[in-house]
């Protein structure tokens, strides 16, 4: 919460542009020491550590402390990321979608829908194996009474590893953990999920080894990747300034949509929720409450509609690298609130965050294995529980940018089942904690 040598979102959005040129220049080498390297680190990789270095350097945060002018103590924070989470994001995924084969996605057959439930029984049963073996070396760190009970606190944990904030949200106002030490589990929450995250990325690099050792077959992946290049090719056409202004007019113009949409349903959705009288239902259908929840949804939508009209066509004229450069200055943005000391910090919690994800991930590898599932599927059906809608698409689109469209929509659905399947994770946890 230290305050970093730069707080104006100008300059460190330029110092996040700068980090993403050099991966671009570096990655674009074709010999010597950079070839090899990115043969091995995949970019994007790259594009998020660079910022987390700069963080944990203290050169720029997302959040820090400083004094007013009246002596006072008070907490600043970035907009960068929530610029790029609420505008940057949705606009990538409408222009991912554009050229979309709805039909294509389908035919990738059950498999993604395998290994999302996978994902999800991952979490649900990770946390309470992680109190059972934590208990058995340091019954306190899992202990706790009342209130102040770390399975109150793991409960949060579970709805943002499964759906998202607005689950997470849920769960502590279903079980009330102590708010003065939530912060511990927002910490966990953050540096264990970034880190699955950055090996997820970097497994990207070896996914054709990954795939074979899984003796996956990505032939249905490899057809709808093989459409949208056969489509971007038979529209391809060397873009003018009018071409630009009207990729980005359709983008924006469906975010602000979006956004306005997702005001009034936000709204209208969480009065009802809130007039449900079982607790436990409205906890579970909070997430209709959230406004970017019904964002991400809507802009999806729309975009899906869009494919099938000329709109489509834009794709020639580079809608989808457009959509890249969002995606990667999202990732940028993200990168940034990774503080790499915080992993050294407060190694109880952390253990028992590394073994939760080390079950999920297991888990995942397992049934892959048996079913012959792609990496991709694995990758993504992870992230939409773990990552949700902000990071799922990402993991998705560095495979190929028409994949983006499977990662929103397995998020989504994370979404909607994420705070029941909380829930029955938190009766485990409650059972696993030492009386």
């Amino acid at each position: 919460m230290e305050q970093p040598l730069f707080t104006n979102d100008a300059i460190v959005f330029g110092i996040l542009m700068m980090s993403l040129g050099f991966v671009f220049y570096t990655e674009s080498r074709t010999s010597g020491f950079w070839y090899q390297f990115y043969k091995i680190v995949p970019g994007l990789f790259i594009a998020y550590f660079i910022p987390a270095v700069f963080t944990t350097m203290g050169v720029i945060a997302t959040e820090w402390e400083t004094t007013n002018i009246f002596g006072e103590i008070v907490k600043e924070k970035s907009q960068l990321y929530y610029v790029a989470s609420r505008f940057l994001l949705p606009a990538a995924l409408v222009l991912m979608t554009l050229s979309i084969n709805l039909k294509a996605i389908f035919n990738l057959g059950s498999k993604a829908l395998i290994m999302f439930f996978t994902g999800t029984l991952g979490i649900i049963i990770g946390g309470p194996v992680a109190i059972l073996l934590i208990s058995l070396v340091s019954p306190e760190t899992v202990g706790g009474a009342d209130f102040d009970a770390v399975w109150r606190g793991l409960s949060t944990l579970a709805g943002s590893w499964i759906g998202g904030g607005a689950n997470q949200t849920a769960m502590l106002e279903i079980y009330q953990y102590n708010p003065a030490k939530y912060g511990g589990m927002i910490f966990v929450d953050i540096v264990v999920a970034n880190i699955w995250m950055a090996i997820l990325l970097i497994g990207i690099g070896k996914k054709d080894t990954i795939n074979k050792w899984l003796q996956a077959d990505t032939s249905a992946i490899e057809k709808l990747k093989e459409k949208v290049i056969t489509f971007t090719q038979k529209v391809k056409k060397n873009p003018s300034l009018t071409d630009y202004m009207i990729i980005l007019s359709i983008a924006f113009g469906t975010v602000g949509f979006g956004h306005f949409s997702a005001t009034y349903l936000a709204l209208f959705f969480n009065d009802i929720v809130m007039n449900i009288d079982s607790n436990i239902m409205r906890n579970i259908f909070t997430f209709l409450g959230s406004q970017f929840f019904w964002l991400v949804s809507i802009s999806t939508i729309i975009a899906i509609v869009l494919s099938y009209t000329k709109a489509k066509n834009y794709e020639g004229a580079g809608a989808s690298k457009i959509g890249s450069v969002f995606i990667y200055i999202l990732v940028a943005t993200i990168g940034m609130k990774m503080d790499l000391t915080l992993i050294f910090e407060n190694w109880g919690l952390i253990f028992i965050g590394i073994i939760w994800m080390s079950v999920h991930a297991g888990l995942l590898i397992l049934v892959a294995k048996l079913i012959k599932a792609p990496y991709f599927f694995l990758a993504v059906g992870s992230q939409a529980n773990v990552g949700g809608a902000a990071s799922a698409p990402i993991v998705a689109s560095a495979f190929h940018p028409s994949l983006a469209t499977v990662g929103v929509l397995l998020a989504v659905f994370g979404y909607a089942i994420g705070t029941i399947a909380a829930i029955g994770c938190t009766i485990l946890l409650e059972l696993a904690a030492p009386i």
